[in-house]
């Protein structure tokens, strides 16, 4: 039981934490296990973390925003469209289904350099169990420095659309992005530590926008940035990546189907 207010990381979290009892390694860790078989019950712990995460965070959002009861998951769907099943959000067609599970693979692969990876392989490197490892790696992704990217795209284009009341020109769109730079703020979503060119996984967001929410204005509003910023930034002169990142379009597409919840943006 925890307040209804509570964020839904911090109920994210909780839960996994719940479940470290059943951590199979560390019960096999205090039976004497061999360093060479450490592998083996670590594996099985993500194995059965992997098939649980979805239901636990469905119930999160049924329960901190629906006030609902949870939706049993069904056996006939894959893992990423159970999860948008378990949501309970109406989908007559079955794009979130597709959403998610475009949205869930995109975000799985991160390999040892962002801080919640790291965090979880700095834990798991003193043989806590993975448990403890994913929960460290969620208070990671909790700060606004790195789980709130897309929370912050998606505000930026909504303010866009407002300011505007719809989607802008070009032109509009230029001089907003122009004025945000003179006044020593930044656009959100363009930039990425790593990369210089457009994030893969951003062009697949926007090959699904295109497909399925082409007349959408916020998705609109999401392209046509996509036009005008990189331009704005390379004269600007101070950006060293001027291309959108992951975060530019995957707000968008969840506002679209309905998923309007910022603070459960973290936990996807």
């Amino acid at each position: 039981s925890m307040p209804e207010d509570s964020h839904p990381m911090a109920m994210f979290n909780t839960a996994i934490l719940a479940m470290e009892k059943e951590s199979v390694f560390r019960r096999n860790y205090d039976k004497g296990l061999s360093k060479e078989d450490f592998w083996k019950p670590m594996l099985e712990d993500g194995l059965k973390l992997i098939a649980k995460l979805p239901a636990i965070g469905a119930g999160v959002y049924r329960i901190r925003f629906q006030k609902g009861g949870l939706i049993e998951p069904d056996g006939s769907l894959d893992w990423g469209s159970n999860f948008a099943h378990m949501l309970g959000l109406n989908d007559p067609d079955g794009n979130i289904k597709k959403l998610m599970r475009l949205y869930l693979m995109i975000h799985c692969d991160h390999e040892g350099g962002n801080a919640s990876a790291f965090t979880s392989l700095t834990i798991g490197s003193t043989l806590s169990d993975l448990y403890y490892a994913v929960s460290g790696g969620l208070n990671a992704l909790a700060g606004p420095l790195h789980g709130l990217a897309n929370q912050e795209c998606l505000k930026f284009v909504l303010e866009v659309r407002d300011k505007f009341g719809g989607a802008p020109s070009r032109d509009e769109l230029e001089q907003l992005c122009w004025d945000r730079l003179k006044n020593g703020r930044v656009i959100p979503g363009y930039g990425h530590a790593v990369l210089r060119c457009p994030d893969p996984r951003f062009t697949a967001f926007m090959n699904f926008g295109k497909e399925h929410i082409e007349n959408d204005d916020v998705f609109h509003i999401v392209e046509t940035l996509f036009d005008v910023v990189p331009e704005v930034l390379r004269k600007h002169g101070k950006a060293k990546n001027p291309w959108p990142n992951v975060d530019a379009a995957s707000g968008a597409l969840l506002y679209h189907y309905g998923l309007t919840e910022f603070s459960y943006y973290t936990v996807l």
